[in-house]
């Protein structure tokens, strides 16, 4: 019976996204049309992220070590182990964002939008297609948009999920242009709803995300790509351990 009503919730937050999608789809297209218009794009996605989530009693709450200062990019770099990671950092992050993801989200209902336009699809299997996506996302971050990227690449098959290795994209990018990294770890969206939800269903409840400090990467250089890899593994490996307890939220 439990999962049966797990498997109604999913089905239910699946339809809440997709009719909060159209209903402000008018509002999408019209800023998806030119880059000067990202920023009210990502506006409007991060109210579509609330409002479809809350509808069917999903809440994000998120816990700083420190104050961020949005008035300047950053590399985010967050755990992966559920599709609500999305609406989370796209309500997260305060500046002009875009995301880097697989490149069948080109494909999705209602990813197929943004990556279509403000995100940065990469087929990762392609040398060639990575190296252009990392090039996009460079001018992007140059140009003053953040750059939301899952360093483990993937949300992994693993039952409860466990921490999958990260690429070194990010972190050699981040090297590159002395971009900070700031590291995101949640230890509980795969309890509400786990990947796509398909599987074990969701449940209404706070996904809770700590972000921690920015990582400066002025002083690096790229032979330090893999160790400020292994340190933001470490740092979101640690919270995941502890079970990510959130006390104070902003």
């Amino acid at each position: 019976m439990k999962m049966i009503l797990k498997k109604v919730h999913v089905y239910l937050y699946m339809a809440s996204v997709a009719v909060g999608y159209f209903v402000m789809w008018p509002f999408l297209y019209y800023f998806s049309r030119k880059p000067e218009r990202y920023p009210r794009l990502n506006s409007v996605r991060r109210l579509l992220g609330r409002v479809s989530s809350g509808l069917v009693g999903i809440f994000y709450r998120f816990e700083y070590e420190q104050a961020i200062d949005w008035s300047r990019p950053y590399i985010i770099c967050p755990n992966h182990t559920s599709n609500l990671d999305i609406s989370g950092m796209s309500i997260m992050v305060k500046n002009n964002c875009c995301f880097m993801g697989k490149q069948e989200l080109e494909d999705g209902l209602v990813t197929g939008l943004f990556f279509r336009t403000v995100d940065i699809p990469v087929n990762r299997e392609s040398k060639m297609s990575s190296f252009r996506a990392f090039k996009k996302a460079g001018e992007r971050l140059q140009g003053g948009m953040s750059l939301i990227i899952f360093p483990e690449g993937k949300i992994a098959d693993d039952y409860p999920p466990q921490l999958s290795e990260f690429k070194n994209g990010p972190f050699r990018l981040a090297i590159e242009l002395k971009i900070p990294i700031i590291p995101v770890s949640s230890a509980n969206t795969w309890q509400i709803l786990w990947d796509t939800g398909i599987r074990y269903g969701s449940k209404p409840g706070i996904c809770k995300f700590k972000v921690h400090k920015p990582i400066d990467t002025s002083a690096l250089s790229v032979d330090d790509a893999d160790s400020l890899r292994d340190e933001v593994y470490q740092i979101i490996n640690a919270d995941l351990k502890t079970g990510n307890t959130v006390s104070a939220y902003a």
